[in-house]
Parts: C-alpha cells; sequence; structure tokens
C-alpha cells in the first residue's frame, strides 16, 4: 500500500460508474457550491427537497455533511457501498467524516501495521463526488477505543520516548497520507473521564506521566504536519443539565492546552442532543439556555472556533406517536441551532452523525434504547429516505441565519 493516498483514474472511474455525479454535493473549501439543476432523486421517485442543507449552509460560510462508512461487500448500511444512502448524502451534503474509518482499531492493527482500506474507499468517493472530507480522529483517548495492542503494550525501558514515539508515528503517517485533502481534523476525540470528572488515563498516559503529555504532544505533532490545518478537540456535550460538569471539565482542560500553548485551533461539539425527560414548561427536554451560552462564550473568548460534529437526538422519553415525536424532535433541535447560528461569527461546519434513522448509531447505544423498542427517529430522514420535520428544522435555521 502506498505511504500516501493519492486521487487515480481507477478510482475516479470505479466511483462514477457505481455512483453517478449528479446533484448538488458541495466542494472542497473555498469552492462555489454545484448547480442543483439535476436533482437526486430518493427511492419513492421524488427529488430531494431543495434548497440543499448544504446549499444554506454555504449562504452563512459553512459546510453542512454527515459522517458515512465503508463496508466492502455490504450495500445495506449508511456507507459508500450504498447507493441509496449516497444519493442522500450528496443531494444533502458537502463534506463528510469517517465514522469509524480513521480510528486507531481500524487502521492500526498493530504496532508496525497500518490498514487504510476502508479510510480510502472514503477518500476516493468523496473526491470522485466533490465532497469535502474532515478527519475522525487522530487520538480517541480512551482505554476502550484503542486496539489491545495498545492496551497491553510492552514500552520498555524508556517508556515516555517509545510511547510518544507511536503516537507521533501514527500522526505523521495518517495526516501524511492524506495531506492535501483532509485540511481539519479532531486531533484528540474524548479525553475527559466522566465519572472522574477528570481527563483518562490511557496506556499512553501512564507511559509519558500525564494524560494532558499525550494530548499535547498529539496536537503539536498535527501542527508540524499541518501548518495551515485546522487542529480540534472534540468531545461528547451539549446543553442539557445532566453535561453541566462535562462541560466545566471541557472548559478546564482547554483553558490548560492555551495556557501552555497547545495548538487547538477549534472545539468540536458532538451535539447528541438529548430528550431523556420532559420539562412540563416547554414540553420538550429540558436545557440550560443561559449557561450554554455562557459555555460556548468562554470557549471563543479564549480564540477558539466551535463544530458542530456529530449531531443527532435522542427521543427516548417522548411518545411513541410518529406525528408528535417527531414534531417535538425538530422543536428541540430548532431551539439548539438557534442557539448555535447566534455564534455565526464562531462556528464553522455542521454534521450530522449519520442522516437517516437505521443507519444512525443510538439505535445500538443503550443508554438511548426505548422502552417501547421503537426506533429511534433522531436524524433528519426516516428510514425509508423520506424528509422528517427535523429536516424542516434544520433549514429553516439554516436559512434565517442566512
Amino acid at each position: 500500500m502506498p505511504d500516501r493516498f493519492e486521487f487515480s483514474r481507477r478510482h475516479a472511474l470505479a466511483g462514477m460508474a457505481a455512483l453517478p455525479l449528479v446533484g448538488c454535493g458541495g466542494l472542497s473549501s473555498g469552492d462555489s457550491a454545484a448547480p442543483e439543476s439535476a436533482p437526486i432523486l430518493s427511492p419513492s421517485g421524488e427529488p430531494y427537497p431543495k434548497p440543499s442543507l448544504e446549499t444554506l449552509a454555504q449562504r452563512t460560510g459553512r459546510h453542512f455533511g454527515s459522517a458515512i462508512a465503508s463496508t466492502p461487500g455490504r450495500t445495506d448500511a449508511g456507507s459508500v457501498q450504498n447507493p441509496r444512502y449516497t444519493d442522500l448524502i450528496k443531494a444533502e451534503c458537502g463534506m463528510v467524516v469517517p465514522e469509524n474509518e480513521m480510528k486507531w482499531q481500524t487502521v492500526r492493527p498493530s504496532p508496525d501495521t497500518f490498514d487504510f482500506s476502508r479510510m480510502d474507499d472514503i477518500a476516493a468517493w468523496s473526491q470522485a463526488n466533490g465532497l469535502a472530507l474532515r478527519g475522525h480522529t487522530l487520538l480517541w483517548h480512551r482505554p476502550q477505543w484503542f486496539p489491545d495492542w495498545l492496551n497491553n503494550y510492552d514500552f520498555g525501558a524508556n517508556p515516555a520516548t517509545e510511547a510518544a514515539r507511536l503516537l507521533t508515528q501514527h500522526i505523521e503517517t495518517v495526516t501524511d497520507r492524506y495531506r492535501g485533502l483532509i485540511t481539519s481534523y479532531d486531533v484528540v476525540n474524548e479525553a475527559i473521564d466522566h465519572d472522574r470528572n477528570d481527563t483518562i488515563e490511557t496506556s499512553l498516559s501512564r507511559a509519558m506521566g500525564s494524560p494532558e503529555a499525550v494530548i499535547d504532544l498529539a496536537f503539536r505533532s498535527a501542527r508540524e504536519q499541518l501548518p495551515d490545518g485546522q487542529l480540534v478537540y472534540n468531545d461528547y456535550m451539549s446543553w442539557e443539565p445532566q453535561h453541566q460538569k462535562h462541560n466545566d471539565d471541557v472548559l478546564r482542560l482547554l483553558e490548560g492546552m492555551v495556557s501552555r500553548g497547545v495548538p487547538v485551533d477549534a472545539l468540536g461539539i458532538q451535539s447528541h442532543i438529548e430528550l431523556f425527560e420532559i420539562d412540563p414548561a416547554t414540553g420538550v427536554g429540558p436545557y440550560m439556555e443561559r449557561e450554554w451560552r455562557r459555555f460556548l462564550d468562554e470557549v471563543t473568548g479564549m480564540g477558539l472556533r466551535l463544530l458542530i460534529t456529530e449531531f443527532d437526538v435522542k427521543d427516548r422519553e417522548l411518545p411513541g406517536s410518529i406525528p408528535e415525536r417527531d414534531s417535538k424532535v425538530a422543536d428541540y433541535a430548532r431551539r439548539y441551532f438557534d442557539v448555535m447560528l447566534d455564534y455565526d461569527a464562531h462556528l464553522d461546519d455542521i454534521l450530522m452523525w449519520g442522516m437517516i434513522d437505521k443507519f444512525n448509531w443510538l439505535q445500538y447505544f443503550d443508554p438511548a434504547k426505548r422502552a417501547d423498542g421503537l426506533e429511534i427517529r433522531g436524524t433528519p430522514y426516516t428510514s425509508n429516505y423520506e424528509p422528517k420535520p427535523l429536516r424542516t428544522a434544520i433549514a429553516n435555521s439554516l436559512a434565517e441565519a442566512a
């Protein structure tokens, strides 16, 4: 396998043969939007809504996008191998991000080997179809998401040196491979322990002396590789009361990074917003708008940009009735987007963590599952590729911001 991803004629022809280049998929950052004169049709034969969410987002100077997977040999997933799903992505999005294909457990099966085959599928597809590509993630800072070999690695007589070598080698290898194609990376993902309200210990942090030593080295290594790239700290948070302590921990982490001169450019806010209880006053979930704005003010006050990196909605406590549930999901999301888009001068790209319900990770996430066993309806489109009120709510927020 070559050291650097190259967009070859073979990739282009394969992509164009399987997935015709039509519709309004976005272009790389700085390019103008593609024309929308040739609509992409949904599986029902109806065209997807216009203007696209990408077109609306570009009016406010940003991309709209989604996570996407690679599932070689399978077309029944939210992946580049599923033509129905990629038609929807091309119709609505101008950017994609790999769901799991860049994480260590996928690309680094052993200390001495890398496997980029699935990530290359996504990179080739995004280039063939004119969509920008984000990187997620150079380091998911949680032992349960480390490959087994890294959790059990023998760092030898000089553990700090060996851990630093492994980490920098990983970052250099990944960023070299996608140089010129990916310019925005989630450098570190989820470094806070929710129970301890402190940074997480890993095999790397024990070898190097502290989690902060690992985080700092990851960002400094990424900056050496990408002098002009956007380096993002990404974490699981939003505006519900149960996130308040975690948000405070993230602020302390960022403040420490900034004070140490760590080259972090932005905070990625995953935004898996939650309807785990209902506030009688609003009819939707309780949220802390004032405290959330204070949090965003403190982040942007450090000079950091914001991204919405993994948006979806957990509807666990809403009624089973689909019309009522979809309406309340849309209302709650609209409130959230209206607040986030108030930070227009600081907010960059907006990405969903999947565009249709059946491929959304929440269906398999136990804390989000509904007691009635019904499918979670937390994405803009139904499992039958039909637009939902959530799609309308997002479009309206983007249109009003523009």
